[in-house]
C-alpha cells in the first residue's frame, strides 16, 4: 500500500500541478512524477533504503514538494522540521530519530554539521540539481509495495514532560485521510487550491498537498502568507485553507469582498480554534461561512463542518467518514450528549504510536483502540463536536503548537528566575498568545526585554512569550500544584 501509487491514480500528466501567483506553470504532473523519480533514484544511490529516516529543515519551496514525493515513492520516512527550531531543539531530534541523511539549506548546514558527524548533510537545491542530471531512473519506485502500516512520515509533537515525541504516520493513515477529506469537501479535478501554509505540519503538508495530488487538482503555490497577496489571488482559486490568524488578517483588507470571493467554493480553517466573531465577520463581509475542521498531528483530520447542511459557529463539525469520535468523563464513563470529557478518536487515520515510546501505548490508547487526544470537548445531540480546552495545556498560537512545560524548563534554567509558569491567553490575531509569569530571585533585576533576549538563543521565535508578568509568588493548591486557571483569570 504505497501512498505515492495511490496519489498517482489522480495524476493528469499534462495538467499544471504547481502554479506561481502570476499563473506561470512551475511543474506539471508529468514534471513532478519524473523529477521525484530522479530524486528517489539519487537517494537510493546514496544508500538510503525503505524505512530510513530523513530530516528536512528548509524554507518552503517547490523543491520541498518534489523531495516529499521522492520519499513516498521509495519508502523513506519523511521528517519535516519547523524552520524556527534552533540548535538545542535540533540536538534532541537528531539524537532521538537518528536520521540517515539531513536535507537543509546553506544557512542551516553549519548547525547540523555541529550536531552530527554520522549523517550526510545535503543542500536541497543542490540535491534537486544533481538529480536532474541523472539518466531516466531504472528503479520504478511507484510500483513498489509497502505494508499499509509502513511509516511514511514522522512529525514531532510536544509531550507531557516537555520532551517532543515523534508521531509515526503510515501510508495507510495518510491514504485514509485523503479519501475521507475528498468525500467530505467534494474535492475534484476542477479545484484550484491557494496554498499559503507552511509544509512542516499536517495542515499544509498532508491536507494541502495530498488532496490536490489525489484528485489531479492544481495548486497556486505561495512561499508564505500575505493577506494582501492572498485577497488579490482569490479570484483565481476555488479553495483556500488557513489558520484562524489568516482569516483575522484578511478581514482587514478592503479588497476582500463578496465579489473577490465569488470563485471560491470553500474556505477551510484549522490548527487552532476559530473565534465565533471571526466566523460571523467573515460571513458578513464575503458571504462565505468558513468550514472549521478538527485534526491533530497523530491523526490527521478527524471532523469537519459539512459543506451541505448546518455549520455551527464554535463547532469543529461532525466525524469524517470512517472516524469514530467520543468523549470520556474524568470518572471514566462515555459522556452523554452535551457532557464534557476528553476526546477519543478511532479510525484508519489514527497513528499506531510514538517513535521509541511503545511502553506508553496503554496510556495513549484505550483497550478498545481509541486514541486519547488530550483535548477536552463535548458532542451535542446532533453529533457536532465542540472543543472546550486542552487537557495538556497546549497553547496554539497562530496555528503553531507551544507546550508550556518546554518553555518553563528554559526559563527556570536562568539564574535570575526562581520559578515560572507559562499559560495561553486569548489574542485577537494569533488566537492565543504565550504568556510567562515569573517569580524572580530577590536580587535579580530581570525584566521583560532581558528575558526575551535570553530566550532568543534557546527556543524557536514563535514560542517566545508575547507578554511577561512578574509575581511575588505563584498560586498553588494544597498539593503544591500551580493553579494556572487562577493565573488565566487574573490576567485575562
Amino acid at each position: 500500500m504505497n501512498l505515492y501509487k495511490n496519489l498517482k491514480e489522480g495524476f493528469v500528466d499534462s495538467k499544471p500541478f504547481l502554479v506561481s501567483p502570476n499563473s506561470e506553470v512551475i511543474y506539471s504532473y508529468a514534471d513532478i512524477d519524473h523529477l521525484s523519480g530522479l530524486v528517489a533514484t539519487h537517494l537510493a544511490e546514496r544508500g538510503l533504503v525503505s524505512g530510513d529516516r530523513i530530516f528536512v529543515q528548509v524554507e518552503k519551496s517547490v523543491n520541498v514538494v518534489v523531495l516529499y514525493l521522492a520519499c513516498l515513492r521509495s519508502g523513506i520516512v519523511y521528517i519535516p522540521l519547523n524552520t524556527q527550531y534552533l540548535k538545542h531543539e535540533l540536538e534532541f531530534f537528531t539524537a532521538d530519530a537518528r536520521p540517515k541523511i539531513v536535507i537543509t539549506d546553506k544557512e542551516r548546514k553549519n548547525t547540523f554539521e555541529r550536531l552530527t558527524k554520522t549523517s550526510d548533510i545535503l543542500i536541497l537545491d543542490e540535491l534537486i540539481s544533481i538529480s536532474e542530471k541523472l539518466k531516466i531512473p531504472e528503479l520504478n519506485y511507484e510500483l513498489d509495495e509497502f505494508s499499509g502500516d509502513a511509516a511514511a512520515a514522522m512529525l514531532y509533537t510536544s509531550g507531557t514532560t516537555g520532551k517532543p515525541k515523534g508521531a509515526i504516520l503510515s501510508h495507510k493513515n495518510l491514504i485514509a485521510n485523503a479519501q475521507s477529506l475528498t468525500h467530505a469537501w467534494n474535492w475534484s479535478q476542477d479545484d484550484v487550491l491557494l496554498h499559503t501554509l507552511p509544509i512542516f505540519h499536517v495542515h499544509g503538508l498532508f491536507v494541502g498537498l495530498n488532496l490536490p495530488l489525489a484528485n489531479g487538482s492544481s495548486i497556486i503555490y505561495l512561499d508564505k502568507f500575505s493577506s494582501q497577496q492572498v485577497v488579490n489571488i482569490l479570484p483565481k482559486a476555488t479553495v483556500f485553507m488557513g489558520v484562524p490568524t489568516y482569516y483575522v488578517r484578511m478581514l482587514s483588507e478592503r479588497a476582500l469582498t463578496k465579489d473577490s470571493c465569488k470563485s471560491i467554493r470553500v474556505f477551510i480553517s484549522g490548527s487552532a480554534p476559530l473565534q465565533e466573531q471571526t466566523f460571523r465577520d467573515f460571513k458578513k463581509k464575503t458571504g462565505h461561512e468558513i468550514v472549521e475542521r478538527y485534526g491533530m498531528t497523530e491523526t490527521g483530520m478527524n471532523a469537519s463542518n459539512p459543506l451541505q447542511g448546518l455549520r455551527k459557529p464554535g463547532s469543529v463539525g461532525l466525524p469524517l467518514e470512517g472516524v469514530q469520535i467520543r468523549a470520556r468523563t474524568d470518572s471514566g464513563h462515555i459522556s452523554k450528549a452535551g457532557e464534557p470529557g476528553e476526546i477519543e478518536v478511532k479510525g484508519q487515520n489514527v497513528f499506531a504510536g510514538y517513535w521509541n515510546r511503545e511502553e506508553y501505548r496503554s496510556r495513549d490508547f484505550t483497550e478498545d483502540g481509541f486514541f486519547r487526544t488530550g483535548d477536552l470537548g463535548r458532542i451535542d445531540s446532533e453529533g457536532y463536536l465542540f472543543l472546550i480546552g486542552r487537557k495538556k495545556d497546549l497553547i496554539i498560537s497562530g496555528g503553531l503548537n507551544v507546550f508550556p512545560k518546554e518553555l518553563e524548563l528554559v526559563i527556570d534554567s536562568f539564574t535570575e528566575v526562581k520559578e515560572s509558569a507559562v499559560i495561553g491567553l486569548p489574542h485577537p490575531d494569533f488566537g492565543e498568545q504565550v504568556v510567562a509569569v515569573i517569580v524572580a530571585e530577590e536580587t535579580s533585576r530581570l525584566d521583560k526585554p532581558m528575558l526575551i533576549n535570553k530566550m532568543r538563543n534557546k527556543i524557536a521565535s514563535f514560542k517566545i512569550p508575547k507578554e511577561v508578568y512578574f509575581f511575588d509568588e505563584l498560586p498553588r493548591n494544597t498539593m503544591g500544584k500551580v493553579q494556572k486557571n487562577i493565573l488565566r483569570k487574573k490576567l485575562s
